[in-house]
């Protein structure tokens, strides 16, 4: 497998490796693991191999458009930037090389709400569109300013995560001794040493933090910070009140089920990203890919649904796409262009999956989006 620079990376795989050889061990895992067996992180993208493409021939390709509509607004590809914490823990441009590569990709960014880069920062880096996430805070007041913060600096749309009332049993993090902020022992700084460039960033750059909280935050185990600042407890009703605050575009995220799909609508949610946190939380979930088609069935057209999970390649977003998802998100691959190489690696990131969308489009025989439908894969249970 490659490794070598960046404009020599082919795939996300190469940037993937890329990033394990300059991020520090304990950074590197925290993005590349799941919980406990990694059977979900795994199956994540192994699902998309039980769907074939029925592709066409002699329609037509030479004007390839893969651009989508999502919330009203227009997206000159059919992926946008998912949301991840701390992105300056991976390299010190952080969520700022993102929010950078997404505009210029014409797609969307989300802003996590707990970002290493300030909501306010980020909306003034550039003119691209931008959704901001949130996790449920004990504190409603902290809620509520957040999203009082996010509506002032025009942040579009509001996405909630429900899958994460406590945190998964991931168990790379703990043996590397990760917490958030970093703290440095014996483990980290031999791991250090092993990856030179990352280190020098971490040393020069500013302090890592949590950027929309409070300065004081102190350096603990992801288990101890969310067991003490969210709200598991968190339920559907305290969801509508949540709407009540926010008044604009909302998206649920982290949704498997149908049931919980007719839920969201009812509740008021604009959109819902299938989702399972990549991996992250419950192991042994089922994959984003498998939940997306009975979920697309269930919102008709109550909700616009979006797959988020697992892809890798130009074909695995066409068969979201065939499978009824208005676009696909994803994190981990533009996270392994930041660990690798900062905005350039970020950009990277996006490029190859540009060309692979479009290059796939032309090779399945579709000239815009909107001509991808069920009849281009070849039914699972058939072959």
């Amino acid at each position: 497998m490659f490794a070598g620079p960046l404009d020599k990376c082919l795939n996300i795989e190469d940037l993937r490796l890329a990033a394990k050889r300059r991020a520090h061990k304990m950074v590197f895992d925290y993005i590349d693991g799941g919980a406990d067996d990694e059977v979900t992180l795994r199956g994540n993208s192994s699902a998309f191999d039980r769907y074939r493409l029925l592709y066409k021939t002699l329609v037509g390709v030479d004007d390839v458009d893969p651009s989508v509509t999502l919330l009203g607004q227009k997206l000159q590809v059919p992926f946008f930037c998912s949301p991840a914490a701390g992105n300056r823990l991976f390299h010190t441009e952080g969520e700022r090389a993102v929010a950078k590569a997404a505009a210029e990709r014409g797609t969307i960014y989300s802003l996590s709400t707990l970002s290493s880069i300030s909501i306010e920062e980020i909306a003034k880096l550039t003119n691209g569109p931008k959704w901001f996430q949130l996790y449920v805070w004990k504190d409603r007041v902290l809620v509520k300013e957040m999203l009082d913060r996010a509506r002032e600096a025009g942040y579009k749309a509001m996405i909630l995560t429900v899958d994460f009332a406590i945190t998964g049993n991931r168990e790379r993090d703990p043996r590397n001794g990760f917490t958030i902020p970093p703290k440095y022992g014996p483990r980290q700084a031999i791991e250090a040493m092993k990856a030179p460039f990352w280190t020098l960033d971490f040393l020069f750059g500013a302090g890592i933090r949590y950027a929309n909280l409070s300065e004081k935050t102190a350096a603990v185990s992801l288990n101890q910070f969310v067991a003490e600042q969210l709200h598991a407890g968190f339920n559907w009703k305290d969801a509508e009140w949540l709407l009540g605050e926010w008044s604009g575009p909302s998206i649920i995220k982290g949704i498997v089920r149908e049931d919980d799909a007719l839920h969201a609508a009812s509740t008021g949610f604009n959109a819902a990203m299938v989702s399972n946190h990549g991996g992250r939380q419950l192991d042994h979930s089922a994959a984003p890919i498998e939940a997306l088609e009975p979920i697309v069935q269930a919102a008709g057209d109550r909700l616009e649904v979006i797959l988020d999970g697992g892809v890798r390649r130009g074909t695995d977003v066409l068969k979201a796409l065939a499978l009824g998802a208005k676009a696909v998100s994803f994190a981990r691959p533009y996270l392994y262009g930041l660990a690798a190489g900062g905005e350039r690696g970020v950009n990277r990131a996006l490029e190859i999956m540009e060309d692979a969308v479009r290059r796939d489009m032309a090779l399945m025989g579709v000239r815009n989006v909107d001509e991808i439908d069920r009849s281009f894969l070849l039914d699972p249970n058939t072959q």
